[in-house]
């Protein structure tokens, strides 16, 4: 069976990973898709984190 273009990715907050300091505890991530052919790499985005009240680069991760 042959593998989809598009497969589902999970973004992750850098600054709630690396900030202790920070307003709650946890995470933030969000679930998206990406086109493999396209982007062979690691997709960095910037969107909304709860945890930090701000929008930050979110990372793609494994």
């Amino acid at each position: 069976m042959a593998k989809g273009v598009r497969i589902i990715i999970t973004l992750e907050c850098t600054e709630c990973r690396t900030n202790i300091d920070k307003r709650s505890p946890g995470v933030s991530r969000y679930t998206t898709t990406k086109n493999r052919r396209n982007d062979t790499g690691r997709i960095e985005l910037k969107k909304f984190c709860t945890h930090c009240n701000k929008h930050t680069v979110h990372k793609e991760i494994k």
